[in-house]
């Protein structure tokens, strides 16, 4: 912990330079939907942004946004979905680390979370896009973002597709948070960029009652009467941060953040009393689609074994590599289903047999071939009782063979962290002993909210504008 970030007794503030009911640090969706919901409510707010605009990681991500629940976009491409299926489905993707209360009041608000959005002109088309997990290439608005259609999700809760994409072609990102800054900028909210939070203030009962900012080196005292909410991002361009949480992290070849998620908010957050909790998660991605044809393949370990079925969504793919097998990992394919992913892959071997394979990826002999024999036997009827990959991409292998490298040291994954400050409903920061540190709130990857291991793409987004709705108007309430 730096000397930095411990906080500022109120007895060596000298003045206040300015006074604000709320006190946003960080103006991404988590900081927008904060500032937005505390003005709503009819405090007075301020935005501190280190960059010179807003948007910050979340206007260079895929802009997919976790909604369900029975949407009108969903309604609209002919899919049901409840609050209670939304809930079950996150309930069995998030794990042991699961917040059971998050996840039931996300899923029960999603509906009027998507409403808010669209209030705030957030577009989206009422078109299904069905090729591929994540952001389409297209403006459609919904897709498939996780592993809801997939075994064993889909004998858990009922499949839908939740992954809901602001219209435009491509990253939709950008267009999220030009739509959420506009909507700060009609508020009565005061945006302050080129600043960053230097460390926050507290009161001698151990209170966060503002911060210190730092704006081209000249430093002010900012008071907030109601609270401070932190929404600053992860920490994965924090080398030290991830060497000492989350090691594992260091070895994927892409970090997906910017310059804001250093670790800042979560670090000021400790030191004014707060728990850190989920540091050593991360989600990561395997992205081995489009095409979706290459998940007729099978993925292999270093023992020339199946360990996952390959239809699922890549996150999961990604943690099942990383943190089962030690990172090891090829897609096997044959001439019927071989096509160059849309992410570069190398290939790692290629053979006549599944013997030289073997040989070429240094597996146990004989490994690869009893994975097939098995494999093959099933397949032949369109049938895998091993992993239940969904029958539309079970077909038997046969030679001659292509492996391609999945491998984490070598070959592209993609990380993030998901540790991060622990919070309640309401998005205020909690002590280890459960207590609320007063005046405090955290939102976004600042905070462990949702975004747990069993990730599906836009939870971050929608985790952070729900959130951090919440922690504005709590803030607003104090």
């Amino acid at each position: 912990m730096t000397t930095a970030s411990v906080p500022r007794s109120s007895r060596d503030v000298r003045r206040w330079d300015v006074e604000t009911d709320v006190l946003v640090v960080g103006l991404g969706c988590a900081g927008a939907s904060a500032a937005l919901d505390a003005t709503a409510a009819g405090a007075s707010v301020v935005v501190a942004e280190r960059a010179s605009a807003g948007g910050g990681t979340s206007a260079n991500s895929g802009g997919v946004i976790y909604l369900g629940g029975g949407t009108p976009i969903q309604r609209e491409c002919g899919f049901d979905d409840t609050p209670d299926e939304m809930a079950k489905y996150l309930l069995a993707a998030c794990g042991a680390h699961r917040d059971e209360a998050k996840i039931r009041a996300y899923a029960e608000h999603s509906v009027e979370q998507y409403h808010w959005l669209v209030g705030h002109g957030v577009p989206f088309k009422g078109v299904f896009y069905p090729h591929y997990s994540g952001e389409p290439p297209t403006d459609d608005g919904l897709v498939y973002s996780g592993n809801e259609d997939c075994h064993p999700f889909n004998t858990i809760a009922k499949p839908a597709p939740r992954g809901h994409v602001p219209q435009i072609p491509g990253k939709a990102g950008g267009l999220l948070m030009e739509k959420l800054i506009a909507a700060v900028e009609r508020s009565p909210a005061t945006v302050l960029a080129d600043t960053r939070c230097e460390t926050l203030v507290v009161s001698d009962d151990d209170a966060v009652i503002g911060a210190v900012l730092k704006t081209y080196g000249e430093e002010r005292a900012i008071r907030a009467r109601r609270g401070v909410v932190l929404t600053t991002g992860g920490f994965i361009m924090n080398r030290d941060m991830v060497r000492t949480h989350a090691p594992d992290l260091k070895r994927c070849m892409f970090l997906v953040g910017g310059d804001g998620d250093d670790g800042s908010g979560i670090v000021m957050g400790m030191a004014a009393g707060g728990l850190a909790i989920n540091m050593s998660m991360g989600s990561i991605s395997l992205p081995i689609i489009p095409p979706k044809k290459v998940e007729t393949g099978i993925l292999i370990n270093a023992q020339g074994q199946r360990f996952v079925n390959e239809d699922s969504y890549y996150g999961r793919l990604g943690e099942h590599v990383m943190y089962r097998q030690d990172g090891r990992a090829w897609l096997l394919l044959d001439e019927k289903c071989f096509e160059r992913p849309e992410v570069p892959r190398e290939i790692a071997a290629v053979g006549e047999s599944a013997g030289e394979i073997e040989a070429a990826l240094s597996l146990p002999p004989g490994s690869l071939q009893a994975t097939l024999d098995l494999y093959n036997h099933h397949a032949a009827h369109g049938e895998d009782p091993v992993f239940h990959k969904a029958s539309a991409f079970v077909a038997p292998l046969e030679p001659p063979f292509a492996a391609l490298d999945c491998c984490v040291d070598t070959s592209f994954y993609a990380a993030f962290t998901l540790g991060g400050l622990r919070t309640n409903l309401d998005s205020q920061v909690l002590r280890p002993d459960g207590s609320v540190v007063p005046g405090l709130y955290a939102a976004g990857r600042t905070s462990a909210g949702l975004a747990a291991p069993g990730y599906s793409s836009g939870i971050s987004l929608g985790d952070g504008s729900y959130f951090g709705r919440r922690a504005g108007r709590h803030a607003a309430r104090a």
